[in-house]
């Protein structure tokens, strides 16, 4: 590096170089050689090789295994607003590009496949919920959150506000605390200057007086609590695998297994299935599939059931007293690290084993998982053998992903978690 540069440097290993230059944004622990100074955590360091050369720019973690994520390789970059707002519009513009009419609902930042490490941003109508699990990005939310409020206002998006799910442990290991609830937008500028053009909105301390809102996705209308719901309060990345899902639905008797809010059997529902069972655990979950269900004017063709989906479908089986020709297994991730992938893969064979057993030869299966730690290719050769076992073959229909608003980065595989099959058994 030629020019003087502001930020602290940090020196890391071969490994990590290699690492960087492949495209990856994040740096281990384990790689640091030798940190210059002491760095605020949260703050911006230079990274660079053994040898001096400039690697790129990021937020430096104190406590996280994951010691720095970085966020620019141009040593000409310069970290303020303007840089900010650009990253902003760029996420936007490619979600406008690709989502087209599906705004609405929709993640406009996912972490660092947007360069935005650590952040989630998703769109519920007119409320946008963020989760922030680093230590950079709790510090730059002053910055970030009123601009992406801007981005998006100016851009002719009406929205309530901005609501933080930050209750998971994974802040923890940030060094961060947990919690929810409604970001201030006016208290986020200390100097008490609103940006030019802020909408009236932006300038009240006031917090909306709800945290539900409704949505629209695929047709089918659904109530969300945005405080209250799974992650950031609904799954935005299998919204055109229902579109898959309600194609093939028409006429059939379709069992929706861990339905949770019921998306996958209201899309079913729709596309004409002749009846849909929606299963899950949780009483609270199918409460909220059954509002729904009515809300959309399907209870008619939907019935719904707590229970243990391992539990389920081996009595099924058993009993015969059910048929069903479309099976849906859409599992939470059964798997959240390297450790457990083993005992994951056994319970993903465990219910598509059960699934394939209890459909007729030409039924049809639809499958996933959304654990980046099952890869794909683990996924695939557990339903080799389990239709192995099951004695049947797979007809493949589709292999899908997530939605493209959940932007797979190549070079960040972490980036690639969810996978999605149909077959047809035959």
């Amino acid at each position: 590096m030629k020019q003087l540069r502001p930020y602290p440097l940090v020196t890391v290993s071969k490994k990590a170089e290699r690492s960087v230059v492949g495209g990856h944004p994040w740096i281990y622990d384990t790689e640091l050689r030798c940190v210059a100074g002491a760095p605020a955590n949260g703050s911006l360091v230079d990274v660079v090789t053994e040898g001096g050369k400039f690697l790129g720019t990021g937020f430096l973690s104190e406590h996280s295994k994951i010691r720095i994520r970085l966020i620019s390789r141009n040593a000409n970059d310069r970290f303020d607003d303007r840089f900010w707002e650009r990253r902003i519009r760029y996420a936007w513009d490619y979600r406008k590009t690709v989502m087209g009419t599906d705004i609405d609902c929709c993640r406009i930042i996912f972490g660092e496949a947007d360069q935005f490490p650590g952040l989630t941003v998703d769109r519920f109508h007119d409320i946008l919920v963020t989760q922030t699990l680093s230590y950079g990005m709790e510090l730059l939310k002053p910055v970030l959150f009123p601009l992406l409020y801007q981005v998006l206002t100016k851009d002719g998006q009406n929205l309530r506000g901005i609501y933080e799910r930050n209750d998971v442990a994974i802040r923890e290991l940030e060094g961060l605390p947990q919690y929810k609830g409604w970001y201030p937008l006016a208290a986020a500028d200390p100097d008490g200057q609103m940006p030019a053009g802020a909408p009236a909105a932006f300038c009240t301390e006031t917090s909306p007086d709800s945290c539900l809102t409704e949505i629209c996705e695929n047709g089918i209308f659904y109530e969300i609590d945005v405080e209250n719901g799974q992650k950031t309060g609904f799954f935005l990345d299998q919204k055109y695998n229902r579109q898959a899902v309600a194609r093939l639905a028409a006429g059939r008797r379709v069992l929706d297994c861990f339905t949770h809010t019921g998306s996958f059997a209201l899309n079913a529902a729709m596309g004409g299935a002749a009846h849909v069972c929606a299963v899950d655990v949780s009483e609270s979950a199918i409460a909220m599939a059954q509002k729904n269900a009515v809300r959309n004017g399907l209870q008619d063709r939907m019935s719904f059931r707590v229970a243990n989906v391992f539990d389920l479908l081996p009595r099924l089986q058993e009993s015969r007293q059910e048929t069903y020709d479309f099976i849906i297994l859409d599992p939470p991730a059964f798997t959240k690290s390297r450790r457990t992938v083993d005992s994951a893969r056994k319970g993903y064979k465990e219910i598509n084993l059960r699934a394939m057993k209890l459909l007729p030869r030409g039924g049809y299966l639809a499958t996933c998982s959304c654990s980046h730690f099952m890869a794909d290719d683990l996924f695939v050769r557990m339903l080799h053998s389990a239709a192995a076992d099951a004695g049947v073959a797979l007809r493949q229909i589709e292999a899908r992903q997530q939605a493209p608003d959940h932007p797979i980065l190549w070079n960040v595989p972490e980036t690639d978690y969810l996978k999605f099959y149909l077959f047809q058994i035959v």
